[in-house]
């Protein structure tokens, strides 16, 4: 009965503002007073208000009548202990439901506050706001450095983790599937069907009739299906995981106000009126997650396991049907009846064929592509890829191949011949085609497919020539004409490196070696005897000592030819 009446009272609320809203359409408020005078014409209701604060009078009427007849009832007989017992029970019930309408109401208030505009937002913003704040951001980062310690909670700690969980996999899911209903639906535009097939007349006319059908009825169909049994259910239960997390959120919030509270309150001894309302809404709001979490991950992971049901079984349906259709159309087709070791015979001869129509049209295609043309790098570019390489190295450096459009967060976009540093050959979710780089600034993730491993081109300097124009007996006077520009070359060099000091240093025991901002060096081993890499064996001018290894940069050897890209 306690439960009925918690969920009931915690929701009497927003039934009346049902029964306010259906006032407002007389034609539902008509049939709903037809139905209450037909079927209770004793109670003379005016509407379906005066039904609905019955139970919640009646809960709070059960203590006092239990205890009129407790003082009417002898102490001697044996019905006082167990009436006793009934009052001290229904008075509890009461307190229980009064602290879970509280819990509610402090839920409810707080989901509603993240609905406010970004106006609105700014306009709360005070002194006192920002301090909290502050404050708050102060714990958090206590709590990270282990300064103070963080409030343990077992039970809620392992809800929240696998809420978490569930939250992430619906994320995922949701996004892979709205994937998937993109490629679907870019699979349906070329209407294969429509198209002319280089192919005799009669399979041509079968694949088009299979083709029709396949885009006009099966996709289409699957589809609709895809849409109303996994899409819509899932984006339901992506909404109903809203208001759970922005409680999490807040719990976080008022724990940071309860922690800073409590260690205020063993200090002073007492707390304020104010602070004591913060204390209490962190423990009902930590009391109703705890009790609300089991029930809501259990009801989540069963709707996403349906959800998952339901996608593999309109797989399993489309594949029966696009498998039963092409059935019918290959006992139609002249080699739907012809022996298998026949038949394999064929499509590797087709195989065979088309290859060979493949290797000479990819011969044709390179003979006709130009080459590359080098473009030497101007200053700035030189600049970023000399900090590149001091950061990363050499053998780090990649080069874009295409125009990069970045459609995700963290994604970048890069334009044709920009250079950039491998940081991870992977992205977050353990991706191996999307790799983390640094574009000499900003850092994210591009398509691995869209680079290649970066080499300077040697550029052609063009060559002047040097002709007599005109000659007289009282002076001679030369003219230096630019010979036509040659077509640069497209030679790939392997980039020279060395190690230069990138500080000054000065040796302070026989065994350091003093040094020169900028002065080269030969790095003999990168570390000291004791194998420690802070400190790295070089030798310049002649001599030899350590230097600290932080001190030393590699960069690209000034050529006189300067560095160049392929375009």
């Amino acid at each position: 009965m306690e439960t009925v009446y918690k969920i009931y009272c915690a929701s009497y609320e927003h039934a009346l503002l049902l029964v306010e809203s259906y006032r407002k359409d007389p034609r539902l408020q008509e049939e709903i007073m037809e139905t209450l005078n037909a079927t209770v014409p004793h109670t003379s209701a005016s509407d379906l208000s005066f039904f609905l604060v019955m139970p919640v009078q009646r809960v709070t009427k059960y203590p006092l009548l239990l205890g009129k007849i407790l003082e009417n009832t002898p102490a001697n007989t044996s019905a006082h202990a167990a009436l006793a017992a009934a009052v001290r029970a229904m008075a509890q019930v009461n307190a229980n439901i009064n602290e879970y309408k509280r819990r509610r109401e402090v839920a409810t208030k707080y989901n509603k506050a993240e609905h406010l505009t970004l106006r609105d937002r700014f306009a709360r913003l005070n002194t006192h706001s920002i301090a909290k704040k502050t404050t708050r951001l102060s714990r958090l980062l206590m709590h990270e450095a282990g300064i103070v310690a963080k409030t343990e909670d077992k039970e809620y700690d392992d809800l929240e983790e696998r809420f978490q969980s569930v939250a992430s996999s619906v994320a995922a899911l949701k996004e892979n599937v709205a994937s998937y209903l993109e490629h679907l639906e870019a699979f349906l535009l070329p209407a294969p069907h429509r198209r002319e097939l280089q192919m005799e007349e009669g399979p041509a006319l079968q694949y088009r009739r299979f083709a029709e059908h396949l885009h006009c009825t099966v996709f289409p169909e699957f589809k609709r299906r895809l849409h109303r049994l996994v899409w819509q259910p899932l984006c339901s239960l992506a909404e109903m995981l809203v208001g759970p997390q922005q409680l999490v959120r807040k719990r976080l919030d008022k724990l940071l106000d309860y922690e800073e509270i409590q260690e205020r309150k063993s200090e002073m001894g007492s707390v304020t009126y104010d602070e004591e309302a913060a204390m209490n809404t962190y423990l009902a709001i930590n009391a109703l997650l705890v009790a609300e979490l089991p029930r809501f991950n259990q009801a989540a992971v069963q709707l996403l396991g349906q959800i998952l049901g339901s996608l593999s079984v309109l797989q399993q349906d489309l594949a029966a049907e696009v498998l039963h259709e092409a059935k019918k159309e290959l006992e139609q087709m002249a080699h739907g009846r012809m022996p298998l070791p026949a038949f394999w015979r064929m499509v590797e001869d087709a195989l065979q064929q088309s290859g060979a129509q493949l290797c000479t049209f990819s011969q044709a295609f390179e003979t006709v592509t130009p080459s590359p043309v080098p473009q030497p790098l101007n200053p700035a570019e030189e600049r970023k890829v000399l900090s590149l390489v001091s950061k990363h190295g050499p053998d780090k450096l990649y080069q874009v191949t295409s125009n990069i459009n970045g459609s995700k967060d963290m994604d970048l976009t890069l334009q044709r011949g920009q250079i950039v540093a491998l940081l991870q050959s992977m992205d977050t979710k353990g991706n191996t085609s999307r790799w983390l780089v640094d574009a000499g600034g900003p850092r994210g993730f591009v398509p691995a497919g869209k680079l290649q491993p970066y080499r300077p081109v040697q550029s052609q300097q063009p060559r002047m020539q040097t002709s007599a124009l005109e000659s007289g007996t009282d002076r001679r006077r030369h003219s230096y004409v630019p010979s036509e520009a040659p077509k640069p070359q497209g030679a790939m060099l392997t980039p020279a490196f060395q190690v230069v000091a990138g500080f000054s240093f000065t040796a302070r025991s026989p065994q350091e070696l003093s040094l020169q901002a900028g002065q080269p060096v030969v790095l003999l081993e990168p570390h000291d005897k004791k194998g420690s890499t802070e400190w790295s064996l070089v030798e310049a001018n002649g001599q030899r000592g350590y230097v600290p290894s932080s001190y030393l940069l590699t960069v690209p050897v000034q050529e006189p030819a300067g560095w160049s890209l392929p375009v």
